[in-house]
């Protein structure tokens, strides 16, 4: 059998860091870890150093309203229990899915309190009254928060290979 050399790709740069020998995590047994507002958690699943995203867990107390934030890439969420909203008139509920662009700027609220699995494709930037960024929620700041709880052994890495 012969092998072919093939050429550099930026594909070849990346690399997965694995967990220490399991797939799968039990995440009833990882505690929530306070998140960057008040009346939110987090269980931190896995970070991507080359876009700065990151997916977790996500519980929202009852009556919480987010602060004005930007998505710098889209995001995605899919409800596992209660719900959330942008507009009353468009309510999310248990088993509902949202995609939200990149550029997206929103403040949703959750009357009734809610936890998703969400995943961004980029950081998330709070904004100030005046529009401009007041903190950058990103992968490395997730991965900090989880260190600082003691629960990020289990978090899948995704870093560049150089």
């Amino acid at each position: 059998m012969t092998s072919t050399a093939i050429g550099h790709s930026p594909a070849a740069d990346i690399a997965l860091t694995h967990r220490h020998g399991k797939d799968f995590v039990n995440l009833s047994a990882v505690p929530w870890t306070p998140w960057v507002m008040d009346g939110t958690y987090f269980k931190l699943l896995a970070v991507n150093e080359l876009s700065g995203g990151f997916s977790m867990l996500l519980k929202v107390d009852p009556g919480v309203q987010a602060p004005v934030h930007a998505h710098i890439g889209s995001a995605e969420a899919y409800l596992v229990e209660g719900g959330f909203y942008y507009e009353e008139d468009d309510p999310g509920y248990e088993g509902y899915y949202t995609y939200e662009r990149g550029g997206s700027v929103h403040q949703p609220v959750s009357p009734q309190g809610c936890v998703m699995f969400a995943v961004t494709h980029g950081p998330l930037a709070g904004c100030n009254p005046d529009g401009s960024i007041g903190a950058v929620v990103d992968c490395r700041l997730m991965l900090k928060l989880a260190e600082a709880n003691g629960v990020a052994s289990h978090v899948v890495q995704i870093v560049s290979g150089r």
